[in-house]
């Protein structure tokens, strides 16, 4: 059995929390770089290891919202692109669950209050809205460069507590609704939820179990089994890090998840 396979189970029992302070966000006319932090020039390691196992990915400076979308920002879109109303959007862009805990087309309702991050919401629909936005998704990359910044430093691996607390929400289980946007604590960088509140969609997600080109079995990483899964890792113990693979490699595009949400990003 594939390495993705063991996550994926995994994967599935994951829930995220969050609070309650709402940071403004932008629209194109207010600039596309209000309510956003910029996260500086770094590297990304991978925690699959590639042949190379000193490799690192250059990751140069960009732009990403300091808190999630939310359900508000999400229905003015929606209001304003009547093709991804749930009862328009085509199925080929978002599954029966899209927005299903919207009380209606227009309507958010008790189960998503409206500065809650927007979840249940596909790849395709993340995309156009930060596309309308003048912005993009953030790379697996980029994601995880700012994910790895500690609450006091660039890298929570160090950071003592750091890890333990990751570990101690992630088997926590979804609550509904899902608490406001913005109230866990900033990190190194100020951006804030990228744990404990939902999954997020990055652009390349469907990559997280291939190195090369997909369509051809050369471009599979063949140490990505279950048995082998723990040799090919950077750190083992990065329990948070080895699930967020397994949940990426789940996914598909159309996919409406009901704790997957998302953020946007911009290069300078």
């Amino acid at each position: 059995m594939r390495l993705s396979s063991c996550l994926r189970l995994g994967a599935a029992a994951l829930a995220w929390i969050g609070g309650a302070l709402v940071v403004a966000r932008a629209t194109p006319a207010a600039g596309v770089t209000t309510g956003m932090t910029l996260i500086p020039t770094g590297t990304y390691a991978p925690l699959v290891r590639s042949q190379d196992e000193t490799a690192e990915v250059a990751v140069p400076s960009f732009w990403l919202d300091a808190v999630p979308v939310t359900n508000a920002e999400f229905l003015a879109f929606v209001q304003a692109n009547p093709k991804w109303r749930r009862s328009a959007v085509s199925p080929l862009f978002a599954d029966r669950g899209y927005l299903g805990d919207w009380a209606g087309d227009l309507e958010l309702g008790p189960l998503a209050p409206p500065a809650a991050p927007v979840v249940r919401v596909s790849w395709f629909a993340a995309r156009a809205y930060a596309q309308s936005m003048g912005k993009r998704l953030p790379t697996t990359a980029e994601w995880e460069r700012a994910a790895a910044a500690g609450f006091a430093g660039p890298a929570g691996s160090t950071e003592p507590g750091f890890q333990s607390a990751l570990l101690a929400w992630v088997t926590r289980p979804t609550p509904q609704p899902l608490p406001n946007v913005g109230s866990g604590r900033p990190n190194f960088f100020g951006v804030r939820d990228l744990h404990g509140l939902v999954w997020e969609w990055v652009a390349d997600f469907n990559t997280a179990m291939v190195t090369g080109e997909s369509r051809g079995d050369t471009g599979l990483e063949r140490n990505l089994f279950c048995g082998a899964g723990a040799a090919g890792l950077r750190d083992p113990s990065d329990f948070p890090a080895f699930m967020r693979i397994g949940f990426r490699s789940s996914l598909r595009a159309s996919y409406a998840v009901p704790n997957l949400g998302f953020r946007c990003a911009r290069s300078p």
